[in-house]
C-alpha cells in the first residue's frame, strides 16, 4: 500500500535519499498536468541538483503518439542497465523537427531522477530497494488546465490523443498501486 505524504515531506525524504545513496533512483509518474515536473524540480533543489542526474520523459517520447515507446526505451536503455549497476543511455526527441536527436549517457553511481508519464514502466522490471516510485495526483480539471496552459497552446490539439495513451498505460501497467509514495501535485 503506497504511503501518502504531503509534498514538502516527500521532497525532504527523497532529497535525503538522493544525497545519501549514490545508486538511488526516484521515478516520478502520474497523469499529464498533475505536477510531476514541479515536484521533481523541488526534489532536485532540495537534494542539490548538481548531484543528481535528471531524465524528463518529455525529452524521450518520440512524438505525440510516443508514450509507450518512450517508456519502453527508458526501461530498456536506462532502468534495466542501472539495476545491474551499468550505465544507461537515452536518445532525445527533437520535437521541432519530429525526429530522433543526440544520445545521452546516464552514469551508474550517481543518483537518478526520472520524471514523466510512464516512468514506472512495466511490473517486475525494477526489483531494487534503491528505487522509489512516486505517484503524483491531481484533479482532472486542474491537470488539464495546467497542461494546456504550460505549453502556450502547443499541447491543445494533442490533449485527447495523449490522454488515450495515458489511459492505455494505466490499464496495461497498473502503475498507481505500485507506487511507494503518493503526493498531491503542485
Amino acid at each position: 500500500m503506497p504511503e501518502r505524504l504531503a509534498p514538502a515531506v516527500a521532497v525532504r525524504r527523497l532529497a535525503a535519499l538522493l544525497r545519501a545513496e549514490p545508486s538511488a533512483t526516484v521515478l516520478v509518474d502520474g497523469p499529464s498536468g498533475a505536477g510531476k515536473s514541479t515536484f521533481a524540480d523541488a526534489v532536485l533543489d532540495a537534494a542539490g541538483a548538481r548531484r543528481v542526474q535528471l531524465l524528463r520523459l518529455d525529452s524521450v517520447y518520440p512524438g505525440w503518439d510516443g508514450l509507450a515507446a518512450g517508456s519502453a526505451a527508458v526501461r530498456r536503455g536506462v532502468l534495466a542497465p542501472r539495476v545491474r549497476g551499468g550505465a544507461g543511455t537515452w536518445r532525445r526527441w527533437d520535437w521541432a523537427h519530429d525526429r530522433p536527436a543526440e544520445s545521452h549517457l546516464l552514469r551508474p553511481g550517481i543518483p537518478l531522477l526520472v520524471e514523466g508519464c510512464g516512468a514506472f514502466t512495466l511490473p517486475g522490471v525494477l526489483p531494487d530497494p534503491r528505487v522509489v516510485r512516486v505517484w503524483v495526483v491531481a484533479g482532472e480539471e486542474a491537470r488539464k488546465r495546467r497542461a494546456l496552459e504550460r505549453d502556450a497552446g502547443g499541447f491543445d490539439p494533442h490533449w485527447a490523443q495523449w490522454e488515450r495513451q495515458w489511459r492505455a498505460y494505466v490499464s496495461a501497467a497498473a502503475p498507481a498501486p505500485r507506487a511507494d509514495l503518493v503526493v498531491a501535485g503542485a
